[in-house]
């Protein structure tokens, strides 16, 4: 682990700030104000909620993020004991997502915080996607609509922005954001300074380099909320025969700790664990009352050597190295979705979404992978091994 990781992994933050409702009508300057955890139900968890920048909508710590949620009645108790945060996108399950998720929520709409994405390439296609989304999620309104999945300023187009607007004046959104996977060392310092973006949705766990801490930190100070996705570092929980390794981390929490981690980033507003069954909710809910701890520390330390050679971080260093032109991040990815989160049929699908001479590659036939991880992910196997799961 290098010098800068390992202070990075180690660093102490502030507990959260808290509010005290968990949702109420825009207040843009009025920021959070730290309180004593706030239990949503007397047999419930103890919770704790902010500000999600200058939107005034106030949010639990620990969100719920439906894309692999396929178990309405996961996302409905949840909504039930007091989670207020519900991501989901048009693309999710081809679409099926949404509709469970709006079916799920429709007795809970009033009180909670619903956001949708498009991945959309012009307005006309962006509003279509939302209009879509709104029918599907049995809503009239987002209150966070996300561009989807964008990874360079470049991505951001004038064309998306107006479409969000558009969006804005006709009661279909309350606010504007945009989800990215990589590429936040320019990315997030761009949305922290674009006055139409109100909320910034990012891939932020233990694995990361500290920059990250920092260009958080700028969007903050910019009114902008922050979600956190990706917070388990690829989610690799489910236990490998005769693995002891992984075997030690699923038996004592390795997830718990993760997302403790991330929750204890004051600048992080909320986080969309994914949350399949009922189990992983209440582990996940744990994570409201327990702070992070030194054992955590220990546990993400043995975690990080065990991700080492698996998990992509998204860091871009890899853009360009493919002698066959390969989205080596997306790939390994897409891969992540099957072994990590156990979603093979996400992976596949996002695959076979490639180029088409892009799912045709089979780097087993290249006389040498060009790809040079600066992490040490073993990256020539698991672009092979995406390739054997998923190709056609």
């Amino acid at each position: 682990m290098t010098r800068s990781r390992r202070n990075f992994l180690a660093t102490g933050l502030a507990l959260p700030v808290v509010a005290s409702a968990t949702r109420s009508e825009p207040e843009p300057q009025t920021p959070a104000r730290p309180q004593s955890p706030v239990k949503a139900f007397a047999s419930g968890p103890e919770f704790r909620y902010k500000v999600l920048g200058k939107t005034g909508l106030k949010v639990t710590t620990v969100g719920f993020g439906c894309m692999i949620t396929s178990d309405g009645s996961v996302v409905e108790r949840a909504a039930d004991i007091g989670i207020t945060y519900f991501d989901t996108a048009r693309g999710y399950q081809s679409g099926n997502n949404e509709r469970m998720v709006g079916a799920a929520l429709k007795k809970k709409r009033k009180d909670i915080v619903l956001s949708s994405k498009t991945a959309g390439k012009t307005k006309t296609e962006a509003l279509a996607h939302l209009d879509t989304s709104l029918k599907e999620l049995g809503t009239d309104f987002l209150d966070i609509w996300y561009l989807h999945a964008k990874d360079k300023p470049a991505d951001v187009t004038d064309d998306l922005i107006e479409a969000q607007q558009i969006a804005k004046k006709a009661g279909k959104i309350r606010f504007a954001g945009v989800s990215t996977h990589a590429g936040q060392k320019e990315l997030i310092p761009f949305l922290a300074a674009n006055r139409n973006i109100d909320v910034i949705l990012t891939q932020y766990n233990f694995s990361m380099e500290p920059f990250m801490n920092e260009a958080i930190d700028q969007a903050t100070k910019a009114g902008k909320g922050i979600v956190a996705m990706k917070v388990m570092a690829g989610g690799f929980r489910r236990p490998i025969p005769g693995n002891v390794v992984q075997e030690k981390l699923k038996r004592e929490g390795a997830m718990l700790a993760a997302l403790k981690w991330v929750l204890r980033n004051p600048n992080v507003h909320t986080t969309i664990p994914s949350m399949t069954d009922m189990d992983q909710l209440d582990d996940n809910l744990k994570a409201c009352a327990n702070p992070f701890s030194a054992a955590d520390e220990k546990l993400l330390a043995l975690q990080m050597d065990h991700i080492r050679p698996m998990y992509c971080r998204m860091c871009g260093e890899c853009a360009g190295q493919c002698r066959q032109g390969l989205p080596v991040a997306d790939v390994l990815r897409f891969l992540t979705y099957a072994d990590g989160y156990g979603q093979f049929a996400l992976g596949r699908e996002r695959f076979l979404e490639m180029d088409t001479e892009h799912a045709a590659v089979r780097c087993g036939e290249c006389p040498g992978c060009t790809v040079k991880c600066p992490y040490g992910v073993e990256v020539a196997q698991r672009l092979i091994r995406a390739q054997d799961l998923f190709a056609c």
